[in-house]
């Protein structure tokens, strides 16, 4: 948990402004029944991004590249800091003294292609303990990790049973809320949403990316940054299926709610039934699926007894 007076470190803004391209023009042929026509279609752009980490070992100072992730440009500084916290890696903005993109701007978004986070001299990283490969794809954060037991980060807590409530009503209305904030997703169809929301319904914060991971770490990354981490009266929407991962990120952020347009991977709802998380899946057409922690959702028409009744996800 982070202290009030927590020093924020400095981000230097070189992909997070408005005006970075995150789609390119494309020809394209278009097929159907009546034939074929050449038209212009826009895709989402997807290039690398290395996250370096530069830190004190001892009164030396070293530097290290822990992950190369695919993402779309824009808020890359708040993908660093994202990926870096839910990694386990920093506990507080205080950690850090500078998240800065370095290097020249490069391809269709031209962008810096790096991420660089120093971090303050206090802040420890036991690398050899973390015993995690970091390389990650836009289509799956953990297909790189050395194994399974590396998968959880160290030190998670169950969240409270107590507190954040929302109504069932407010639930089904998330998705259109989102979907109006995605401006790129309207342009391509092609990038994954996350946002936060109070108990209300009241949309806090969008983040779009071409990959599912890389949106959540940027909509964390930019609360940890800010200091308001851990988001224990938020609520995180998905725009696509939950995982494992993303389940585990919000539990390290401290979130209690998870609400998925798609649906929850069996391991994802082990961690949420592990650590008190209410999971979320199939919000379409005014329903949905809770897969764990119902007491989260008021409606009275929820029941909470076993029911014979096959549950239909379709």
């Amino acid at each position: 948990m982070q202290t009030p007076n927590a020093k924020l470190p400095v981000v230097s803004p070189k992909t997070t402004a408005s005006v970075i391209a995150k789609s390119v023009e494309m020809q394209v042929t278009r097929v159907s029944d009546s034939g074929s026509q050449p038209l212009a279609d826009r895709l989402a752009i997807e290039e690398p991004l290395e996250i370096r980490v530069e830190f004190f070992e001892g009164e030396e100072k070293k530097s290290k590249s822990v992950s190369i992730t695919m993402r779309t440009p824009g808020h890359d500084e708040e993908l660093a800091a994202g990926f870096l916290f839910t990694e386990g890696i920093l506990r507080s903005p205080s950690d850090v003294i500078e998240i800065i993109g370095c290097g020249p701007n490069t391809g269709a978004g031209q962008t810096p292609n790096t991420v660089k986070v120093r971090l303050a001299p206090h802040a420890s990283v036991n690398w050899p303990k973390l015993e995690r490969h970091f390389y990650s794809t836009s289509s799956c954060g953990v297909c790189g990790k050395a194994s399974l037991d590396a998968l959880e980060v160290p030190g998670l807590r169950p969240i409270s049973r107590e507190g954040f409530q929302i109504a069932a009503t407010e639930i089904s209305a998330l998705q259109g809320k989102v979907r109006a904030h995605q401006s790129v997703f309207d342009q391509t169809g092609g990038l994954h949403g996350a946002a936060l929301f109070t108990a209300k319904g009241e949309l806090l914060e969008v983040r779009e990316d071409v990959g599912r991971h890389n949106a959540v770490d940027k909509l964390l990354g930019a609360q940890f940054i800010s200091g308001k981490t851990p988001l224990s009266n938020c609520l995180l929407f998905l725009s696509g299926r939950a995982s494992f991962e993303l389940v585990q990120k919000a539990l390290v952020a401290g979130i209690p709610m998870i609400v998925a347009v798609g649906a929850p991977s069996s391991l994802a709802v082990e961690l949420a039934k592990r650590f008190n998380i209410t999971l979320v899946g199939f919000v379409r057409d005014g329903r949905f699926n809770i897969y764990h922690g119902e007491w989260r959702v008021n409606s009275p028409q929820i029941m909470t007894a076993p029911s014979t009744q096959k549950v239909c996800s379709q």
